[in-house]
């Protein structure tokens, strides 16, 4: 791979459009993006502006009508399935609104997991879970499984989850779109906390633009494309965005 001042995700011209009858529903439109090592950034927009199309784009989970990725530099837009489903498992964390851990497992389990697969020992599997979630301050719940754990500490796990692989790219949509404020906070300043301690680049989805301003950069998507709303013209009216 490339050196570290390399882009860790980059989209250049990337276009969604979906067929809806005769229609053609256009949803991203000639996105360029850059997300650089141990920067944060978020991303905004009203609901159904496309954040999470965008997302699934960045995280090789869907592919784009048009435009190209690279992944660390390289261009993986014509990669095959196994490659990207590589590249999800090893170099992209996800975290989402919902939690989705596994109801039969506790919560270490649910964090060992992705290593399991991942091809790690037991051990080595459980000492990084446990070490995960001792940071995000789940010591004390690590047999509980996801029905005994409260929302913000399900969703703690979660985020533990999404780094167990030690991936360079963290990818969240809404990530705390689901909590009460405070829960959100907490859960938000934990997460904030782990990003900037392993290094991560992270592109994280919210509506909440007190937590985005939080971060080093923040992108508006509206009419399928991206604006910058540091640039002047809207810091001015930042306060007022929703």
């Amino acid at each position: 791979m490339n050196n570290e001042n390399t882009c860790v995700l980059e989209l250049s011209g990337v276009t969604k459009t979906y067929k809806q009858g005769k229609q053609t529903l256009e949803v991203l439109n000639g996105v360029d993006l850059k997300v650089q090592p141990r920067e944060i950034t978020a991303l905004v927009g009203q609901s159904g502006a496309g954040k999470s199309t965008l997302l699934q784009i960045a995280g090789l989970l869907d592919r784009p009508t048009a435009g190209r990725i690279f992944i660390n530099g390289e261009n993986i837009g014509k990669a095959s399935d196994d490659l990207r489903t590589h590249l999800r498992r090893d170099y992209i964390g996800f975290v989402y609104q919902y939690h989705n851990l596994l109801g039969d497992f506790s919560a270490m389990e649910n964090v060992m997991i992705p290593m399991l697969i991942a091809g790690k020992s037991k051990s080595e599997a459980q000492d990084r879970a446990v070490m995960l979630l001792e940071k995000l301050h789940l010591s004390h719940r690590l047999k509980h499984r996801p029905a005994e754990l409260s929302g913000g500490e399900q969703q703690r796990v979660a985020i533990a989850r999404a780094l167990a692989n030690a991936p360079k790219l963290l990818l969240a949509d809404e990530p705390t779109g689901n909590l009460d404020p405070n829960t959100a906070e907490d859960v938000f300043a934990a997460l904030l906390h782990i990003i900037k301690e392993t290094g991560l680049a992270a592109l994280i989805a919210t509506h909440n633009m007190e937590l985005a301003t939080r971060m080093n950069r923040q992108l508006r998507l509206k009419d399928g494309m991206l604006e910058d709303i540091n640039e002047p013209l809207f810091a001015k009216v930042r306060k007022n965005f929703y």
